[in-house]
């Protein structure tokens, strides 16, 4: 496990996957916020579900979050787009709604942010996420992400564009 100061970073469970999918994919307005893809009724179980434990993977590392003061499934995490040539990866999280403005956020992109660079010899580590995502945007920036860009209406939300912001951070 990987350890921050509130939280771990660990593999996922099998037992994970119930919570994680009724909590973050079923709420439909939490998954607009985590995908760029419509959300689209998927089952627990089903080998598709974005929340199914999965064969290691040279593209995408996903871990499951756990507080570390009681082991409780806080959310997820994950470096996705991981390119080993160039040495770079996309970052990102969604916890649950009871553990939300905790400022655990920061915490898992800071355990992220190590694995990427000390772990994996990454380059570059980068976050794109809605404009009016306060709460990612403030964990980036907390953690040293730069703002670099807005892609102005660039993603299909709930019926509306949005614009999203694009932040990244290099190796120290």
């Amino acid at each position: 496990m990987l350890r921050g100061d509130k939280v771990g970073l660990r593999a996922r469970h099998e037992t994970d996957v119930p919570v994680l999918h009724a909590e973050l994919y079923d709420d439909v307005a939490t998954q607009a916020l985590a995908s760029s893809r419509p959300w689209r009724p998927i089952a627990p179980g089903s080998a598709v579900s974005p929340y199914a434990v999965a064969d290691p993977s040279d593209e995408v590392v996903a871990f499951s979050v756990v507080q570390l003061a009681d082991d409780e499934l806080v959310g997820e995490a994950l470096l996705w787009g991981i390119d080993v040539h160039n040495r770079t990866a996309h970052l990102g999280l969604s916890l649950r709604p009871a553990f939300r403005g905790r400022g655990l956020s920061t915490d898992v992109v800071r355990v992220l942010c190590h694995y990427g660079f000390a772990v994996r010899g990454l380059h570059r580590l980068q976050i794109e996420t809605l404009a009016h995502n306060a709460g990612m945007i403030r964990a980036a920036e907390q953690t040293g992400f730069a703002l670099e860009g807005t892609l102005r209406g660039a993603a299909w939300v709930n019926g509306e564009f949005i614009d999203l912001v694009i932040l990244g951070l290099l190796a120290p």
